[in-house]
C-alpha cells in the first residue's frame, strides 16, 4: 500500500510539472472543473469509461483529470491504511492470527 501511495505521489508530481512547464492552469480547489471531475471520479472507477473522454480533450484537461483521480485514489489508500492499522491493533498480524487458529484447532 505504501509503495502504491509513493508511486502515485511521483505520478502526481509529474502531472503537476507537465502543467507548470507548459504554462497550463492546474484546476484550483473549488473550481467548477475540479468539482465536476471529482464527482465523475466518484461515479466511475472503470478506465474504459475515461478512454473516449481523453481522446477528445486537450492535454491540459487530461492532466488535470489525472491529477484529480490520483488525489482521490490517494485518499482511498490513506483510509485503507488507517483501517488496516486499526485491524492490526485489534486482531494482530497474520502470524498471530495463524497461531491463534492453530491453538484453537488443537483445543
Amino acid at each position: 500500500m505504501n509503495v502504491a501511495k509513493a508511486s502515485l505521489q511521483e505520478l502526481l508530481i509529474d502531472y503537476e510539472d507537465y502543467l507548470r512547464t507548459r504554462n497550463h492552469r492546474q484546476w484550483e480547489n473549488g473550481s467548477v472543473e475540479l468539482l465536476k471531475m471529482c464527482e465523475l471520479g466518484r461515479r466511475h472507477n472503470d478506465s474504459v469509461f475515461y478512454m473516449p473522454l481523453v481522446k477528445t480533450r486537450p492535454p491540459e484537461t487530461i492532466a488535470n483529470m489525472a491529477i484529480c483521480l490520483i488525489k482521490q485514489t490517494d485518499y482511498m489508500l490513506f483510509n485503507q491504511l488507517q483501517s488496516l492499522g486499526e485491524d492490526f491493533l485489534k486482531n494482530g498480524g497474520m502470524r498471530e492470527r495463524m497461531t491463534r487458529m492453530r491453538l484453537d484447532k488443537r483445543r
